[in-house]
């Protein structure tokens, strides 16, 4: 499943009164796991950022003046978005205003070569599934970081690819899934993996040389705490399949390592 966590920053409120984007920032997923792939571009909106605008998310219009136009950039974001469900935070927002540029590009070449992003993309509106699991709480992108514990501290001001950073693990801790360790499948010379920027080296030992930890108490506790995190939250933990098919198998007292 190939996912795309999606966030922007425009001139004013409303595409309809001639608003347009001037950044856009996104992160691919597959299969729940960060793929490394980005994208993320500023745009000469071709008119006034608003100044309330600029106080949300410190975007002037100097910054802007030498960035290229939608029309230029277009068919690159196409090419990444194209096919994927789309995961936005008030997914109406960002939509309008990108179905908005592709009509007014449309309108430019003659012909309806993009978007709009409908009939090509399924879109996850984070906000509706916040407002399903958490009714009547604040679930802005700061609401929700605090009740996850997500760490937001970066977000001084809005930007799209740290909103959509920040997104992604929201989303990912909202569906109960696991957003602290994600091993990459390229591992160097020497047997380490990467998680999260960290180096883990794994160890090969000789048959036989394995030998069982037991968790601590507060361990337990903790790992039993988020399992029922995950019930709460996805309706089902997988981990509850593993121990039942676990305490159904007999293993010889002799087997164990």
């Amino acid at each position: 499943m190939r996912q795309i966590v999606l966030d922007t920053e425009t001139t004013g409120i409303d595409p309809r009164e001639g608003h347009r984007l001037i950044e856009i920032g996104a992160i691919e997923m597959i299969n729940r796991r960060f793929t490394g792939r980005t994208y993320h571009q500023y745009i000469n909106p071709e008119r006034e950022v608003e100044a309330e605008a600029i106080q949300v998310h410190g975007i002037t219009n100097e910054f802007l003046a030498d960035k290229p136009v939608f029309a230029a950039i277009a068919d690159e974001f196409w090419e990444f978005v194209r096919g994927a469900e789309l995961v936005i935070h008030n997914a109406a927002f960002d939509v309008g205003f990108i179905d908005h540029e592709f009509s007014r590009l449309q309108a430019q070449r003659g012909e309806p070569r993009l978007g709009p992003v409908a009939a090509h993309c399924e879109v996850l509106d984070t906000l509706q599934l916040a407002r399903d699991r958490h009714p009547g709480q604040r679930n802005n992108l700061d609401a929700l970081c605090k009740r996850y514990e997500i760490d937001n501290g970066r977000r001084v001001l809005h930007g799209a690819l740290l909103d959509a950073e920040i997104l992604a693990e929201v989303y990912l801790a909202m569906t109960g899934g696991q957003t602290a360790l994600t091993l990459d499948a390229d591992e160097g010379a020497g047997g380490e993996a990467m998680a999260k920027g960290h180096a883990i080296r794994r160890l090969s030992l000789p048959a036989g040389a394995l030998r069982v930890v037991r968790p601590a108490t507060v361990e337990l506790t903790a790992h039993e705490a988020k399992l029922a995190q995950i019930r709460k939250v996805a309706g089902v933990c997988h981990w509850d399949a593993l121990n039942a098919e676990a305490s159904t198998t007999e293993v010889a007292p002799d087997a164990a390592p």
